[in-house]
């Protein structure tokens, strides 16, 4: 009976041996490099932790290594402006908001102390296919007491879904379906594909009657979507996503066409109109009304995006502004201490232990007393109407116009500026702009503004939107800077037209008027000028080209000039001279 037993031990060791020996080396090898992918992505994910006696929490990514980090905006809205993080490495690090994005969900924030923290690698989230492997890491249940994070692996089940909003708050467009385990608290931390580059932010799950435990159906923001809102996050503002200002639906021949449209909206005067069939929008093909919710979902409030459309078998390629879903009082107003409660999701509900009814995806209540803020996160935080940390925007403002007057230094540059400059039919011109002058001589006519009256009808030369104007708040920008010339905010980064790349945004009220500065992120140039008279009409839209260095300051040597669909005329300028001269005087 011994020597059976021995024999039996024998031969089950041997089989184990050469059945590991049979394991292919490529199965040895996915093996270790998914340990080895895991080991880098827990180093940036995050657990998020409310501080003091204030509940809640969930995950978090760091995405820049002086300590940028994504999370759900549902997640910090219960903790309040300042979080306490905790990385793997064992460290508790303090954090604060910086922006925050409550249709899409987002928020961002900013970890203190260090200034090289492991920061995630980026991925295209538009590169994943349904079957592609992927990780999820994060803090579920809030189990990470240690700090080292939860991963779940699975695939990517599904790309371009669609989940319905929370009223008009929390909605997920062009979001990423996986059967890897999101559960509660696994909010706001990161997805990653299979070679650990960030592709989401986890931040929903459908969840079983009996209780919130996944059931293998977790959703997350794209990180394409985000990196579209990035600047905007980073300018400290309570920030909004866009609509088209026209609805769509799909007819019987499968064609989506537009079922509405607001005659105040860019897209009406860009030519839209009830009926026409929408070809593609944001670079996409549209075939179906949620394909169009998704597209339209992913872009901020003012960005400016390609539509194609059809009538009577004709197409027309425009592009269009869009407006924010929310006026700017209704989103402050949602979100406020004390204010409007946020509304219920539209999602099928679930009963609590006293067979009450509760949503899936319940939001925190908001009405929370304010406490003081602790003294290191109260240097880096400021309160005002409309931002989540004003701190970060006027942050923002001094690093784009210090960057502008390094190299175009205006502000001692004499009370009235005179310009001369030929347009393109050769035809001479010259300008006089001062703080209360604006006039000049354009094809032989004399055009003055009178800014004793109301500037929104003075929008002349005909036909230019408002040039005088615009060149008026340009000179005004240039001497006085944000601090004094009116009403100013950072308004985050956008696209402009024939343009690669983003630009940074300042817009700036003077009077009645709305300035939009567009400068160059690399070099802080300013590239364009958008002048609003009205917030329902086109824009005159100033493009500067060719600085060139005049007395020490570059200076545009061209400036195209549009308006609306149309261009109007191209600058080109001769010289700037700088000095003083009566008022009103432009011969």
């Amino acid at each position: 009976m011994i020597v059976l037993r021995i024999t039996i031990a024998l031969l089950v060791s041997s089989w184990a041996c050469t059945s590991v020996a049979r394991v292919p080396a490529s199965v040895l090898e996915a093996q270790q490099h998914r340990i080895d992918v895991i080991e880098k992505v827990s180093k940036s994910t995050l657990a998020v932790f409310g501080v003091g006696n204030v509940g809640g929490g969930g995950s978090a990514v760091v995405i820049s290594p002086d300590g940028y980090a994504l999370t759900n905006f549902h997640v910090t809205r219960p903790v309040g402006n300042h979080l306490r993080c905790g990385m793997n490495d064992g460290e508790f690090y303090d954090a604060v908001i910086v922006g925050v994005d409550p249709t899409g969900d987002v928020a961002l924030i900013k970890l203190l102390g260090r200034a090289d923290f492991p920061a995630a690698e980026f991925g295209d989230s538009d590169d994943m296919r349904a079957g592609d492997w992927c990780i999820v890491s994060g803090n579920p249940f809030l189990l990470g007491t240690d700090f080292h994070p939860t991963v779940t692996y699975g695939i990517i089940s599904g790309v371009h879904r669609y989940q319905y909003p929370s009223g008009t708050l929390l909605e997920y467009a062009d979001c990423i379906q996986t059967d890897a385990a999101i559960n509660p608290g696994n909010s706001g931390g990161p997805l990653w594909n299979a070679e650990g580059q960030l592709i989401g932010i986890n931040g929903r799950g459908s969840f079983e009657k009996r209780g919130r435990v996944n059931v293998g159906v977790g959703y997350a923001i794209s990180i394409n979507q985000i990196q579209n809102f990035m600047g905007y996050l980073r300018s400290g503002r309570i920030v909004d996503h866009a609509t088209l200002g026209a609805t769509v639906s799909t007819d019987e021949d499968g064609q989506v066409v537009v079922t509405n449209i607001l005659d105040s909206s860019d897209a009406y005067r860009r030519g839209l109109r009830y009926g026409d069939e929408i070809v593609s929008f944001g670079g996409r093909s549209i075939t179906s009304t949620n394909g169009f919710k998704n597209s339209l979902g992913i872009f901020p409030k003012g960005w400016r995006v390609p539509l194609s459309f059809r009538r009577d078998g004709q197409r027309f390629n425009k592009l269009v502004r869009l407006a924010g879903v929310h006026r700017r009082e209704e989103l402050i107003g949602k979100l406020q201490l004390g204010g409007i409660a946020l509304p219920e999701p539209r999602q099928r509900p679930r009963n609590d232990k006293e067979g009450k009814e509760k949503p899936e995806f319940p939001i925190p209540s908001l009405k929370k007393a304010k406490k003081k803020l602790d003294p290191k996160i109260a240097k880096v935080f400021e309160e005002r109407r409309g931002y989540s940390n004003y701190y970060f925007n006027k942050l923002a403002q001094d690093r784009i116009w210090n960057k502008l007057k390094s190299h175009s230094d205006f502000t001692s540059a004499g009370s009235i500026w005179t310009m001369v400059a030929d347009l393109d039919n050769d035809v001479t011109l010259q300008f006089k702009l001062g703080d209360r002058v604006a006039g000049g001589r354009i094809n032989k006519l004399l055009e003055e503004v009178d800014f004793e009256s109301g500037l929104t009808d003075q929008l002349a030369p005909r036909n230019s939107g408002g040039l005088l104007l615009a060149l008026h708040q340009w000179r005004r920008f240039l001497v006085l800077g944000p601090e004094k010339f009116g009403d100013v905010y950072y308004l985050g980064t956008a696209p402009l037209p024939d343009r690669e790349g983003l630009t940074e945004v300042l817009v700036a009220t003077y009077d009645v008027l709305e300035t939009r500065f567009y400068f160059d992120s690399t070099n802080g140039r300013l590239v364009a000028l958008e002048l609003y008279p009205d917030s329902d009409v086109d824009a005159c839209e100033l493009y500067f080209r060719d600085y060139e260095s005049i007395d020490g300051r570059l200076i545009p040597s061209t400036i195209n000039i549009v308006f609306g669909d149309q261009r109007f005329d191209t600058i080109r300028v001769n010289a700037i001279k700088t000095g003083t001269a009566p008022k009103g005087d432009v011969r």
